[in-house]
């Protein structure tokens, strides 16, 4: 294994220790059912939360196949199957073949799913501006950057220059 010279060894297992609890923490309040309601409210939409984040990965995502879907949210291909054919009947996602594999049928925010998801994007930043108010604007920026190398790192991505993003 490659070590990192920027990282001081004899620190990393206490901070590791204590970001992951961190993560376990996060992940903890973001999975809460109060949370996906709350957002849903505030956002001023009607939407079954079990629903609510497999429309919001569709619009981020999209197009995307329910197997990786599924795979995103730690829940049943065959439950977010049927997820995702309500969303469908709703008007708030269409299937269509996959560019890379016709046999997959990946879902896609429809123009109504788009406008529902920019609602709850604006409750995201009522409810994040909120969270960060007593933050100093270069923390809430370092937080963002550093978490953003950590999504990219995690994934085995290789980081990117913020300005070379789209």
């Amino acid at each position: 294994m490659n070590v990192n010279n920027k990282v001081q060894n004899t620190h990393i297992n206490p901070q590791l220790r204590d970001l992951h609890g961190a993560l376990l923490e996060i992940v903890g309040v973001m999975n809460r059912p109060q949370r996906d309601e709350a957002m849903v409210r505030e956002a001023g939409i009607s939407l079954d939360r079990a629903l609510f984040p497999l429309l919001v990965l569709v619009e981020r995502l999209g197009p995307i196949g329910v197997v990786e879907l599924a795979d995103r949210v730690g829940r049943d291909y065959t439950t977010v199957s049927r997820q995702v054919a309500k969303l469908e009947s709703l008007g708030l996602v269409d299937r269509q073949a996959s560019a890379s594999d016709r046999r997959i049928r990946a879902a896609v925010v429809t123009e109504s799913g788009k406008a529902m998801t920019d609602r709850v994007d604006a409750a995201r930043d009522r409810m994040g501006q909120a969270i960060f108010a007593t933050w100093d604007a270069r923390d809430v920026a370092d937080l963002v950057r550093l978490m953003r190398k950590f999504a990219n790192d995690i994934q085995g991505e290789a980081p990117t220059a913020p300005e070379s993003r789209g």
